[in-house]
């Protein structure tokens, strides 16, 4: 899936649960075979959202790490990723407790920019040798504000592309959105290095994002936890088999042009 060199991330489960249908995994030993298939069909990266036995997701140590160590265990060789956002812990404070108290750490951590505590939360992943995954919004109210946040962390501390930063930019935009089809960089992203950024988008702006990712030169992301159907509207049996879609798909879109 990155032919260019660009990572291809695989989300595993995101904030679905079983009601969402076969394609999301579960339990530790269901994500780490989920994964095991999808690295198989050509993700470069994984992102796990840990969960405890009830179903609900969490920073603490005694979760992320487990999990974490089953997908290795497993055999999973690419970098794995885990987020660090309100949707496991909604305060601040203890949300960079649980970081700092983390005993098996992520390669990498998610951390929205939209989300109160993102530069200190940010620092201390850093500081412990995680590399970031800054989250903006675009097209969303909150999106404005949490870049200028960014920006501003990045002027002043590590940088983008530099010192463990990626820039990941979620495009909110439906099937047929202009700014999800463009051929160039949304213009809130102008003057980063494309190396630099991952696009995603959620449900019906999963694929358009994947495809300006392809055209742009970015990272791209996939997977049931962000998207549960196919490019032809399929349901998705698997993040393996969403996986080797968006194989087909990208080389496509990158032999458009830019």
């Amino acid at each position: 899936m990155s032919e260019a060199g660009r990572p291809a991330v695989v989300s595993l489960n995101g904030s679905r649960g079983a009601a969402d249908g076969p394609a999301v995994p579960l339990s530790p030993q269901d994500l780490a075979e989920s994964a095991v298939r999808a690295v198989a069909a050509g993700a470069d990266e994984v992102l796990v959202h840990p969960r405890t036995p009830c179903g609900r997701e969490s920073l603490s140590p005694r979760v992320v790490g487990p999990v974490l160590e089953v997908l290795r265990g497993a055999g999973v060789d690419v970098p794995l990723a885990v987020p660090a956002s309100i949707g496991a812990e909604p305060d601040p404070a203890e949300r960079l407790a649980r970081v700092r108290a983390w005993t098996v750490l992520p390669d990498r951590a998610v951390v929205h920019f939209a989300e109160p505590g993102a530069a200190d939360l940010a620092r201390a992943l850093l500081e412990r040798g995680v590399v970031v995954d800054a989250v903006v919004p675009l097209g969303d109210p909150a999106g404005p504000k949490a870049l200028e946040r960014l920006r501003s962390w990045l002027v002043r501390g590590p940088g983008v592309g530099r010192g463990g930063v990626r820039v990941v930019a979620e495009i909110a935009a439906g099937p047929g959105d202009e700014r999800a089809t463009g051929p160039a960089l949304p213009a809130a992203l102008r003057g980063l290095p494309p190396e630099a950024v991952l696009l995603f988008g959620r449900d019906g702006a999963s694929w358009p994002a994947l495809r300006l990712a392809g055209r742009c030169g970015t990272a791209a992301r996939t997977g049931a936890g962000d998207v549960l159907h196919l490019p032809d509207g399929r349901p998705a049996r698997s993040n393996a088999e969403l996986v080797a879609a968006a194989r087909e798909l990208l080389p496509r879109a990158e032999g458009r042009g830019r």
